[in-house]
């Protein structure tokens, strides 16, 4: 009585804890109440072994039976997927295997070993009345069954002759192809079993446990088993020997009636147990001093890996430089962020050094990285001085410098990264992503704002030194900011700048600059000039491959405004698409800014004044600027450079280009 009241109990903890339709075992326990028959076993450890000799057969079942139809008599979805192995006790020595099988009862009679796997006889085999689907893990090719060869999977009907069939093989996701796979080779593998009643078909899937699953099945096929299972049936395992000793296991098995069975939990499965005997140590005649020779091969090579690191991640660190304290960046760090400087990680190449795209490993922050060389002549302790100054800038429209790193002769700067890169790639050599005027205007007063900011409203005076396109960076919302501050040098409000050494880009420098050499505002304002000229014609301030009386952007714009024809001027790519008011303004302030006579350029607030239609462009005067460029001829050095006066408003331009082209021959 007590047994039977034990064995109720048992039943009902399974099924509440389960449910009728959707179990899991992690391994096995003795407790499980799983129906065993013949040889199999639950073994110490968890696993259910189905055989472990000679002339054999093993049945495992789930104790409970399952519904396997709906009140309409259709069948229902499924879906299975156990870890199984088949250990023969001798190498290349085979026997039969094992099969899945859905069965109206969990108990066979008169069914035999070997080949009928331990669920079939001579007698009963093909009969439609058995009502029995197996899926056959067989491991012996057996001619009277017409097995294809002797490692193979195939689903059966109420018979060993299966209806379809295929070597044993899994789906290689990396590959893309089937790769053939031993049944016999004591390894656990994962099968995957699951029918959708909907459609009537029917998936098998195998791998090696420690791969996932495959993205293809082995079989797939279309098979009704509403006329071949019936309403209440069994599902199990079922493995036969023969004269081979063989050991067949299961290692963990999951079922599901319409819906996915649960993933194993795969890393605490049960141990397979070891074949053969345990091999005879040699760690200490060879395992030993093989570790002895490598640990020192490997300690001498950490040493000299070691030092060639230190060498190589060398850099220049002087007492002074401590103050900067978190501005300072370590070249490792800048080495690993940016890969190495690959080229891959290139994002252009200046006059002035390379600039390189990083990551910066602790933070995650995007940066730009420019190398550039530095010569200890020019004062390096002063320009640090300056760089480090230059990052306590916080404008929307500049390029925050988040620090630099000296090493050798060589410094780096690192910047805030810009994702849709420079001004000029949009402008000049990418017409499929052409910036609409909306966008340029827009551009432009965000750098007249900047500019803006660097001469009158930080703590000191900032000279830029080389605004053009290139220098233009566009962020994630297409706002430009100006940046490479590699150039730009500081003073105090109310006194004179101190440069004296002319830099900057051909086309952009003001005519003063070759007699004094003196960067000012106003020489800025210049640049900005220029610079607002190529934005709204599309093009360079020079362009040799142009006729002669176009080759100079500022000579030709000047040439269409004398003319009364301004707006020819620009940028042909716009089609037309601008507002004709703010081209009008752009393209005369444009000439302003790049007066001849430095005394006649507006300030940055006036220029913004402009931009924003607060003050109205003062009219420019033809006479009065061929009058100016006289002027500047006479101030400004034009007789040292061996030039003639120019009698008109062109040739003052073309004045002025001379000048640039002294410069760019001696001056520098």
């Amino acid at each position: 009585m007590f047994s039977k009241l034990l064995m109720l109990f048992l039943l009902m903890r399974i099924a509440a804890s389960e449910g009728d339709d959707d179990f899991i075992y992690n391994g096995f326990h003795r407790s499980d109440n799983m129906s065993l028959d013949s040889a199999a076993e639950i073994t110490s450890n968890g696993l259910l072994q189905l055989t472990n000799s000679a002339h054999q057969k093993g049945l495992a079942f789930y104790p409970i039976p399952l519904h396997f139809k709906t009140s309409r008599g259709e069948s229902q979805s499924f879906s299975t997927n156990f870890v199984f192995a088949i250990m023969p006790t001798y190498p290349n020595v085979t026997s039969y295997g094992a099969a899945f099988v859905i069965s109206p009862s969990k108990d066979f009679p008169g069914a035999q070993p070997s080949e009928y796997m331990g669920i079939f006889n001579p007698k009963n085999i093909s009969n439609p009345s058995n009502h029995i689907a197996a899926i056959e893990f067989d491991t012996v090719g057996d001619p009277q069954f017409h097995d294809i060869d002797g490692n193979h999977v195939g689903v059966d009907i109420n018979d060993l002759v299966s209806i379809r069939s295929a070597p044993a093989a899994y789906y290689s996701n990396i590959s893309g192809r089937f790769k053939n796979i031993s049944l016999t080779s004591g390894e656990p593998m994962h099968v995957w079993v699951e029918y959708n009643g909907a459609q009537n078909q029917l998936n098998v899937t195998l791998s090696p446990i420690k791969l996932p699953k495959p993205d293809r099945p082995l079989l797939s096929l279309m098979v009704n088993l509403s006329s071949i299972v019936l309403d209440d049936a069994y599902i199990g395992f079922s493995s036969s020997t023969r004269a081979a000793s063989v050991s067949h296991y299961i290692l963990g098995w999951s079922f599901k009636m319409n819906g996915q069975a649960q993933a194993l939990d795969l890393l605490h499965l049960p141990k397979l147990p070891r074949i053969g005997p345990k091999k005879k140590s040699e760690f200490l005649t060879i395992g030993l001093p093989i570790i002895v020779l490598i640990s020192t091969l490997a300690i001498i090579s950490a040493v000299g890996l070691i030092i060639r690191r230190k060498i190589k991640f060398a850099e220049v660190l002087e007492d002074w430089e401590r103050e900067y304290g978190t501005h300072r960046f370590s070249y490792k760090d800048l080495f690993m962020a940016t890969k190495g400087f690959t080229d891959r990680e290139l994002l252009g190449v200046g006059g002035f050094g390379r600039v390189y795209r990083g990551v910066l490993l602790t933070s995650k922050i995007e940066v730009a990285v420019k190398r550039v060389s530095h010569d200890s002549r020019q004062g390096i302790r002063e320009f640090i001085s300056e760089i480090m100054s230059l990052g306590h800038l916080r404008h929307r429209n500049l390029v925050q410098l988040l620090g630099y790193c000296r090493r050798k002769k060589e410094l780096l700067l690192v910047y805030d990264y810009m994702p849709n890169g420079s001004l000029d790639k949009l402008l000049f050599d990418n017409p499929n992503s052409m910036l609409g005027w909306s966008g340029r205007f827009r551009v432009i007063k965000g750098v007249a704002s900047g500019l803006l900011y660097l001469h009158e409203e930080w703590e000191q005076v900032v000279l830029h030194r080389d605004i053009k396109a290139s220098n233009v960076l566009l962020d994630s919302e297409m706002n430009g900011r100006l940046g490479d501050f590699g150039l730009a040098r500081l003073y105090d409000h109310g006194t004179d700048p101190q440069t004296t050494r002319m830099v900057g880009t051909f086309g952009y420098l003001a005519p003063e600059l070759t007699r004094t050499g003196k960067a000012t505002t106003s020489t800025d304002v210049f640049a900005f000039g220029a610079f607002m000229l190529e934005v709204a014609c599309g093009r360079g301030p020079i362009d040799s491959s142009l006729p002669g009386d176009e080759e100079i952007l500022v000579e030709w714009v000047a040439g269409c405004w004398r003319r009364g024809t301004i707006l020819a001027a620009a940028d042909p790519k716009l089609v037309l698409d601008y507002a004709v008011e703010e081209m009008d303004l752009v393209l005369k302030l444009g000439l302003l800014c790049s007066h001849p006579l430095s005394a006649e350029r507006p300030s940055m607030r006036q220029v913004m004044q402009f931009l924003d239609g607060d003050a109205p462009l003062p009219d420019l005067s033809s006479d009065d600027l061929g009058a100016a460029i006289l002027e500047v001829g006479h101030y400004e050095g034009f007789d040292d450079l061996h030039l003639s006066y120019p009698s008109s408003l062109e040739q003052g331009f073309a004045s002025t280009r001379s000048i640039q082209e002294s410069v760019l021959s001696g001056g520098r």
